[in-house]
């Protein structure tokens, strides 16, 4: 038997993909299918084009729309679980994975789950990361995988740390509900890149960058930019110079934009220096400059969260990234599977269903 840890889209794909090829798999799930996407904000899109997101087996309906919801994705989700028939023990966590003589053991919160291999699948962006910053804030403060709508935050003066795409999407829901002032705190200028232009997908550039040489993927992501944008440093979001070398080096997926740019240019959205420390209750950016707010939503990204799962079984790196993906296998860890741990410019889902079909065709 084959168990699969997680009950996301990486694991249901993997599931799929192994009974397809005879394997008798299980999947354990903590909370229900899906409940990943539907505990992220209301506002979330795909940033990847329906067609192009779908997962093996089954695609995702054309009714959805080219930029599937969020709502949408956890339907389509449930759908792929059902029309593959896949055993999905909810309400189980997972703990500690340990190798026997017969194969691997997972412990349960009851009895442990043995299985001749194990395929870990929890997702990337499963424990929300919220650095320790010096001092404490007056006001409220949130990580972004608990804010939900910009309602709420409604007549505030709100900063949003973080400009990744929860960061930029975020700050314009926020903007569009009716906040005060809004505030982007960006450390590092991003890479910005359209969804689409001219009805093509940037996606395709992203899967095409794998087979380019870096320096031509370079030149052509700058391109882009510049006709699409122009040049954003006067507003604070300068380009990078080598926007692919840079994802390459720190593995940052660009801003997907979905309206930041025009906020930012006609004021709607203010962008500021990264965030240092408090002091006197009120945020001090890394230019000094102290600035007055009612809420900040930390958009400051996820950690896989994989140390009391595997931690102990020197598989991941420094960052609990796993050193080995899809089908291959750590040399003392044989049997032991991780899939959805890579970041790729080419879209998540393409990715773990591509993964999952090569791990089923080792594995099973």
């Amino acid at each position: 038997m084959i168990c699969v840890v997680g009950g996301g889209a990486a694991g249901l794909a993997c599931a799929a993909m192994l009974r397809r090829a005879g394997a008798e798999v299980v999947v354990l799930e903590r909370d229900e299918v899906g409940a990943a996407w539907q505990a992220r904000y209301d506002c979330l899109h795909l940033h990847t084009v329906r067609w192009l997101s779908g997962l093996p087996g089954y695609g995702i309906p054309r009714s959805y729309g080219k930029w599937p919801s969020r709502d949408h994705v956890v339907e389509y989700l449930r759908a792929y679980a059902a029309r593959h028939a896949i055993a999905v023990r909810t309400g189980v966590t997972a703990g500690r994975v340990d190798r026997t003589k017969e194969g691997w053991l997972v412990a349960t919160g009851g009895e442990p789950v043995s299985a001749d291999r194990i395929v870990i699948a929890t997702g990337y962006s499963n424990v929300p990361h919220l650095p320790t910053w010096p001092g404490s804030f007056a006001g409220h403060l949130v990580h972004s995988a608990d804010y939900r709508r910009g309602d709420s935050y409604r007549g505030q003066r709100v900063l949003v740390v973080g400009a990744g795409n929860s960061g930029a999407e975020i700050t314009i829901d926020l903007a569009r509900a009716g906040a005060s002032e809004v505030l982007l705190s960006v450390r590092t200028p991003p890479a910005v890149v359209r969804r689409d232009t001219l009805g093509v997908p940037s996606q395709l550039l992203g899967i095409a960058s794998g087979r380019l040489p870096v320096g031509v993927v370079d030149r052509i992501a700058a391109t882009l930019r510049r006709v699409a944008f122009g040049d954003l440093a006067s507003v604070g979001l300068p380009a990078p110079e080598k926007p692919y070398s840079e994802f390459l080096r720190r593995r940052v997926i660009p801003i997907v934009d979905v309206g930041l740019v025009a906020a930012v240019k006609n004021g709607t959205v203010q962008v500021v220096a990264g965030l240092e420390r408090f002091e006197d209750g009120r945020p001090v950016l890394a230019d000094g400059r102290s600035v007055e707010v009612d809420a900040i939503v930390a958009a400051t990204g996820f950690r896989t969260g994989l140390e009391p799962l595997v931690g102990h079984l020197g598989v991941l790196d420094d960052n609990g990234v796993p050193l080995v993906h899809g089908p291959d296998e750590h040399p003392g860890a044989p049997g032991l599977h991780f899939v959805g741990y890579v970041v790729s410019l080419g879209g998540t889902l393409r990715l773990v269903g591509d993964q999952a079909e090569r791990l089923a065709r080792v594995a099973a």
